[in-house]
């Protein structure tokens, strides 16, 4: 009798809820392909500029499905973006090489190689190579959100090496706000 009462409910449940949902929920998600980027080179082969660092795209926001866009800073000067948020993003500050400043809210952090830090979406944070060998640090963006065409639409926009933008119009279009100047390092 108790097996017969599991069948007319296993009966129901499937009456509720057409197979195709249970498929949907119980299918694993497609593997993603594995991506290689040899040290010092960029995902597409492109040299960019953003700021005060030559950077390198190392996982593509479309290799993720929109999941993570990682890239690497080089810097040789002292220096970094003015303060921001992302409002719905995070982003993940991972020093490689040389020593930088990163503030995330009203708390400032001094990343040795090794060292990461999170900036959480919707909290204000900026950072700035400290100077010293030369540096470089390794930025994740989850989700990606928009920031690969962000940087992809400030290059075409011709803005320079060595300038951040401060246009605050352009960095709402791509889910940012521009909060204040870049932090001073002495």
């Amino acid at each position: 009798m108790h097996d017969m009462q599991r069948r007319s409910l296993l009966q129901l449940a499937l009456a509720a809820f057409p197979v195709t949902v249970f498929s949907q929920i119980a299918k694993p998600a497609p593997a993603a392909k594995p991506v290689r980027v040899p040290a010092g080179m960029d995902r597409e082969g492109k040299k960019h500029s953003i700021g005060l660092s030559s950077t390198t795209y190392k996982v593509l926001t479309q290799d993720t499905a929109g999941a993570l866009f990682v890239l690497e800073q080089a810097n040789q000067t002292k220096g970094g973006p003015p303060r921001h948020l992302h409002h719905d993003v995070d982003e993940l500050f991972y020093s490689l090489e040389g020593e930088y400043i990163v503030e995330v809210g009203s708390e400032r952090f001094h990343l040795k190689p090794g060292d990461c830090i999170l900036g959480p979406r919707a909290i204000p944070h900026a950072w700035a190579f400290a100077g010293g060998p030369p540096g470089k640090l390794l930025i994740s963006f989850a989700p990606a959100g928009k920031m690969e065409a962000f940087f992809n639409e400030r290059e075409n926009r011709g803005i320079k090496p060595g300038e951040y933008t401060t246009d605050a119009a352009f960095m709402r279009a791509f889910g940012m706000e521009l909060i204040g100047p870049p932090l001073v390092v002495d």
